[in-house]
Formats: structure tokens, sequence, C-alpha cells
């Protein structure tokens, strides 16, 4: 069972997210995108099974930097949208957890900490 987070390691969603998964005790390797980029490869992945919707951060001052020309180009063609995300990770909703948990397939996008726990089958309940 092999859980990966994606981000940055000193975002605020993140920090969230990493002690909700300790608290969870779930093993984990974080994949930091200012050091260690991320490949198309993975954005294609994520992007099929999320939405461009989800995975491309709108809110960020990144995106607000880019100009009206990159903005265009990424609402009308997602193969220029994950190129952009490919440049400019921290556009990227944090955190992407990826892997898989008691042989289920795991993408959680963003940090909500209800998803998480029916994620990895913690219920208030149990």
């Amino acid at each position: 069972m092999s859980i990966t987070i994606y981000g940055i390691k000193s975002c605020s969603t993140m920090k969230k997210a990493f002690i909700k998964l300790d608290d969870l005790n779930i093993d984990y390797t974080f994949h930091d995108y200012k050091k260690q980029g991320i490949d198309k490869d993975s954005l294609q992945r994520w992007v099929d099974e999320l939405s461009i919707d989800k995975v491309l951060n709108k809110r960020g001052t990144t995106w607000r930097k880019l100009i009206d020309e990159q903005k265009e180009a990424a609402d009308a063609d997602v193969n220029k949208a994950i190129d952009l995300l490919v440049e400019n990770t921290s556009m990227i909703k944090r955190p992407i957890v990826e892997g898989v948990y008691n042989k289920q397939p795991i993408l959680l996008c963003g940090f909500d900490a209800d998803k998480f726990d029916k994620a990895f089958g913690y219920s208030a309940h149990s």
C-alpha cells in the first residue's frame, strides 16, 4: 500500500493534510513540486479522473498573474492547461493524494477531512 501526497511543503492546506494523514496512521511519501516538479503523465491522469476544473487552482496568485492570453488558452484547451501546470506547479490544487489503500485506488484533490476519513476507512462510528 503506497500513498503519495503531492504539494508544496510550506502550504497551510498541506500542513492540515499531513496532520490528518498522521492522525489516521497512514504511511505516505511526500512529493514536493518545488523540488521535484511534476510530470505531464501524472497531471493527465489526474485531469482525466477529476477534471481540469478540479486540478487547476484559479483562486491562487499564480493564476491571477498569468496574462489573459495564457488564461484563455488554458480555458480553451486542456492540453495547454496541463502544460501550464507543469510549468507552474503552484497552480495545482493542493494536496493531491494518490495511491492504493486496502486494495482500493485513492485520488483526492484538495483537503477535506471527511473525504480523507472516508477514503482511508475511518468513520466516527468505528
